[in-house]
């Protein structure tokens, strides 16, 4: 809305539909210059870290899988190893791979809902999926059947598709056997061609131009696309420095959270910078490992040759994807391969001789990642010598985006300022079209929009 020039602003817009969660946002203008942008979770904190403590060391699997409904298997997993690197146990062969085809399950279930009924309604000029679905149904029921494949790796290695149960340290309570699977390969061969006609509609889509200039972090495993496990990996924005990475356990002393006054979440810095995880930083540092399905998949959709150990066809290094906008041509690319990956992994099944291995308790401090849809998720736990958690730290991507976002908010408002688009429509459409990109679970990150937009008023 305007106003006189000689008076402020205030601009306020009701709850942002299409992500997880309850949060404002908080625009400052001063003389048609975006000062601050504040992102304020004000959904309540959930202190599933401090009532961890005193539990025993079995519990955090499922008590921390509560903290999403869309990701439980992220939180599962995650903890599984925390707790298995303070004990010295390692899960390995058959039992690790349904590990990872459990988190198959969960990537294909969670992008294509973000894919299908929350991202792609921005693209095509609709307000929610319902709209979407009067012009383009066959999309949305392709959407649904992706994301009820996905449920279904879910549901029968977890037990149930949501809050999964059969996980606990070791593996699991119960193994599927080889004939069990088989009839889940059948849906996920033709999930496959639906992988690959999602990926053809969203290439189609036009991308605003924009660039997110944040650290990019994700883990990285030898010789594999990581999913389930890896250490941390960063790719600088400044294209000067080479990406680094650093171990697992010293995962505090580079990602530092603070609690700002604005929001019942933390904020979190890299090494004294902001720094984006997800989609775009695992491609980014790992799309070379990729299937070739995948990979060609991803050139044939625009995103380019992946910048690293990889070469376009005039021999220069593949450029780095930080458009946060085409975020759902990756997410439509992860799609195809764990939809691919899941397919592998059951073709060489061997149902193992015991769903779990034993974790005896010992006192000692572990630390556990997963690449969660959203990006890296972190859990660390001390334990005392009769297996008690004795403290708990849990570092979910949503919390680290936030301040990557706030300044995707504040570049974007003030371009559209600068082009003159000032009213009340058109800053909301473009401020949710930005958190959108980014795919926040705030539940997740409150351990979302009212806009106000506060003005000073140009010089006359």
């Amino acid at each position: 809305m305007n106003e006189p020039a000689n008076r402020s602003q205030v601009l306020r817009v009701p709850a942002l539909s299409r992500v997880e969660g309850e949060t404002a946002l908080h625009l400052r203008v001063h003389e048609g210059t975006v000062e601050e942008a504040r992102l304020s979770i004000y959904e309540a904190p959930r202190f599933f870290e401090a009532f961890l403590r005193g539990r025993s060391h079995t519990e955090p699997p499922d008590l921390t899988s509560r903290i999403c409904g869309i990701c439980p298997v992220a939180y599962q997993l995650s903890a599984c190893r925390a707790i298995e690197d303070v004990c010295g146990v390692a899960v390995d062969g058959q039992l690790a791979a349904l590990r990872r085809l459990l988190y198959c399950g969960e990537w294909i279930e969670s992008q294509t809902l973000h894919i299908h009924l929350l991202h792609a309604p921005d693209f095509l000029g609709h307000d929610d999926v319902i709209g979407m679905s009067r012009s383009h149904l066959a999309h949305v029921e392709r959407g649904l059947r992706l994301k009820q494949t996905g449920n279904a790796v879910v549901e029968l290695l977890g037990g149930r598709a949501i809050h999964p149960v059969n996980v606990r340290l070791g593996g699991f309570h119960r193994t599927p056997t080889r004939a069990e699977l088989r009839p889940l390969a059948e849906r996920l061969r033709t999930a496959l061609d639906d992988a690959r006609d999602t990926l053809r509609w969203v290439a189609g889509f036009e991308f605003p131009d924009a660039e997110c200039d944040a650290d990019l972090l994700a883990l990285t495993e030898p010789g594999t696309y990581a999913i389930e496990s890896g250490t941390p990996a960063v790719l600088p924005y400044d294209r000067t420095l080479p990406p680094r990475g650093f171990p697992l356990g010293d995962f505090s002393e580079h990602v530092t959270e603070e609690q700002v006054p604005h929001s019942t979440a933390l904020h979190s810095r890299l090494d004294g910078r902001r720094h984006l995880t997800g989609s775009l930083a695992r491609y980014a540092l790992n799309g070379h490992l990729l299937s070739p399905t995948a990979l060609e998949a991803a050139r044939e959709a625009g995103l380019g040759a992946p910048p690293l150990t990889s070469e376009t066809e005039d021999g220069r290094p593949g450029e780095v994807c930080r458009n946060p906008y085409r975020s759902i041509l990756v997410r439509a690319v992860e799609v195809l391969y764990a939809v691919e990956e899941a397919l592998r992994i059951i073709a060489v099944y061997e149902r193992p001789a015991r769903p779990y291995v034993e974790v005896p308790a010992r006192a000692g401090v572990g630390h556990g990642a997963t690449e969660a849809p959203r990006g890296l998720l972190y859990h660390r736990y001390a334990l005392d010598g009769e297996g008690r958690v004795t403290d708990a730290r849990i570092v979910p991507p949503t919390a680290q985006n936030q301040g990557a976002i706030e300044e995707d908010l504040r570049r974007l408002v003030q371009a559209g300022l600068d082009r003159g688009e000032d009213s009340e429509d058109e800053l909301t459409r473009l401020c949710e079209r930005a958190v959108r990109n980014h795919d926040p679970c705030i539940s997740c990150s409150a351990h979302f929009l009212e806009l106000d937009i506060v003005r000073t008023p140009r010089p006359v």
